[in-house]
């Protein structure tokens, strides 16, 4: 019964394992800026941390597999003259990643190959940038790069504005104009629209390279910030903020229209820590991580609406998290989704959520395709107006240890997925009327159920004398068939035994079929054969004579069947009125109930003798 009425998911068991302090990154001297940015991101090769460091700004490249206690001293990539605010790896090569700072710069950096922590050297060497990109008057709070294009990045400053780079060439080509300083950017799947919060409320949708805003609407209208996410390849948006009474809220929007939010806003709780979205566009969950709490829960999207999966709960309060791309998880354990948090700003803890699953076998249900390191366009063809999706990778191929196998990235197929589900249910629901109609018969009533009674008891009782008759029936038959030919109605009467049944519906009252039908052949059988004798051996004669006087034999025959018929029935009647009344009487005993069927056994012997 409990299957009828909870929502079938994959996910709905799946739970956040924390990872022993022994395999975590200690030792960190994480930035304490009180700029809302979420500190740490994550590939899967390596973690990038903004640190705490004095002349001037730098941050941490930490290799994934150098966990435990890192050395006092680890190489840094300086080069900023102000705090590092935001970083972003690129989404097609894991070497290379982009930083904003307080300076107003944003720096572009790749990793050394055989990066480490860990070096003989007396003082670790320094990273220093492969490229500056200036422009922007004030600082640059957020660098995300497009998830769709080549060495495409988007930068947020301070003075209101975001520039799109183009990484290889040093160039900003676009830039978009907002009233007030932008909190969160996030980019559409194919990478041709840009969503923003900003401090004046607003939620903007952009079409970059048209420069301007092809929708906006009121935000959370609370005074604190409010984050956005681009949920994937869905059409949809998914916003955190505040109420006007410092609620934390949620909402889901439509990226086409931004009219009002789906379902309106939802609250869900009171405490006053910015909440960072994550969409993980392959299990269609949004992970949601308060900034001071330890709690990250997590929703499935479905039919338009999040429905809440389970919470990970935690007392280590966090700062910062970052969540790593779908082609780093661990397929052999059943891990959906990985995440890094910054605990007490001094090591980051990985998070890993699992699908509590058995199977030593890969789990293709809960791994759909994932994308992989290939764009779908250039920086060139994107700023000319092109764009696709970048290829998927199949997620099987990692589990067997082959090289990643490449599959046709479908932007259009998880749009209508939730579509199809209602009319795929209301298929068969059309259907059930039919089964349920039938079904509603109107009982039956106490004279019919009388009726069946006396029938089943006069059938028992002349169970014995129906044998008897079998060889006369036959023979019966046997003279019957010549008459076939030429008068079909006549010889169907006299053709088969149960023929005065038929008959009898035309003769008697339809209420009584049943006991007419019973004791009809065997009281039919025993006046047909007394005169049998002289009726039939002149019904062969009449082949060669007239028909008329076959018929006259036939309508004598039918007339003597239908008298007797007639009497047989009225003392059946008789007799399964006594039946009744013997029933009604179940109270006065056996003995006189027995002596008196017996009295009606000898006369029903008498009737058929």
């Amino acid at each position: 019964m409990a299957g009828r009425f909870v929502r079938a998911s994959k996910y709905r068991h799946v739970f956040g394992k924390p990872t022993r302090k022994e395999s975590c990154y200690d030792n960190l001297h994480i930035s304490r800026n009180a700029w809302d940015t979420n500190l740490v991101k994550a590939n899967p090769e390596y973690l990038a941390v903004n640190w705490e460091a004095s002349g001037g700004g730098a941050f941490a490249v930490i290799p994934v597999n150098e966990k435990g206690r890192l050395p006092e001293q680890i190489p840094l990539f300086r080069g900023h003259t102000g705090p590092v605010l935001d970083t972003d790896w690129n989404p097609f090569n894991d070497r290379i990643i982009a930083s904003g700072s307080d300076d107003g710069k944003v720096f572009v950096w790749q990793v050394p190959q055989g990066f480490t922590l860990y070096s003989d050297d007396e003082e670790p060497n320094d990273v220093a940038p492969v490229s500056r990109l200036t422009g922007h008057s004030r600082k640059v709070g957020q660098v995300l790069f497009n998830p769709a294009a080549e060495n495409i990045l988007a930068s947020a400053s301070g003075d209101y504005t975001i520039k799109l780079w183009d990484i290889g060439t040093g160039k900003a080509h676009l830039t978009l104009k907002h009233g007030d300083i932008v909190q969160s950017l996030s980019w559409s799947a194919n990478g041709t629209m840009l969503a923003t919060t900003s401090r004046d409320k607003k939620l903007r949708v952009w079409d970059v390279r048209q420069e301007r805003a092809a929708h906006e609407a009121p935000g959370h209208t609370g005074a604190k910030n409010s984050r956005v996410v681009w949920m994937g390849e869905h059409n949809r948006l998914a916003t955190t903020g505040f109420s006007k009474m410092s609620d934390r809220q949620m909402a889901l929007w439509d990226a086409g229209s931004l009219a009002e939010p789906i379902g309106g806003f939802t609250v869900l709780d009171s405490i006053s820590g910015v909440c960072m979205p994550f969409w993980d566009d392959g299990t269609q969950c949004l992970y949601l991580a308060g900034k001071g709490d330890g709690n990250i829960r997590y929703f499935e999207y479905e039919n338009d609406k999040f429905e809440f999966l389970s919470e990970y709960k935690s007392g280590d309060p966090q700062r910062g998290l970052a969540f790593v791309p779908r082609r780093g998880i661990n397929v052999h354990e059943n891990e959906v989704m990985r995440a890094y948090k910054t605990v007490n700003d001094s090591y980051i803890e990985p998070i890993s959520f699992t699908v509590p699953r058995r199977a030593e076998v890969f789990q293709s249900d809960i791994y759909p395709p994932a994308t992989g390191l290939k764009p779908a366009v250039s920086a060139a063809e994107w700023l000319s107006g092109k764009d696709g999706v970048p290829a998927k990778i199949d997620l099987e191929s990692i589990y067997e240890g082959n090289a990643p196998k490449e599959v046709p990235a479908d932007y259009k197929a998880p749009t209508p997925a939730p579509a199809p589900s209602p009319a795929k249910t209301l298929a068969p629901k059309k259907e059930e009327p039919a089964p349920i109609a039938t079904q509603r018969a109107p009982p039956p009533s106490m004279s019919e159920q009388k009726g069946s009674i006396a029938a089943m008891a006069s059938k028992f009782q002349d169970d014995d004398g129906a044998d008897e008759d079998d060889d006369e029936t036959s023979s019966f038959e046997e003279i019957a068939k010549p008459v076939q030919k030429h008068i079909p109605a006549a010889a169907r009467v006299e053709a088969k035994p149960p023929s005065p049944v038929k008959i009898s519906p035309t003769k008697t009252s339809p209420p009584k079929p049943e006991p007419v039908t019973q004791p009809a052949p065997r009281s039919h059988q025993s006046p047909v054969t007394s005169p049998s004798p002289a009726a039939i051996p002149t019904f062969p004669s009449s082949g060669n004579g007239s028909v008329e006087s076959s018929l006259e034999q036939i309508k004598n025959l039918l007339e003597a069947q239908t008298r007797t018929i007639n009497a047989q029935s009225e003392k059946i009647g008789k007799l399964a009125q006594e039946v009744d009344t013997l029933k009604m009487k179940v109270g006065s005993g056996a003995q006189d109930q027995s002596e008196r069927i017996r009295q009606l056994e000898l006369e029903l012997e008498a009737a058929r003798s």
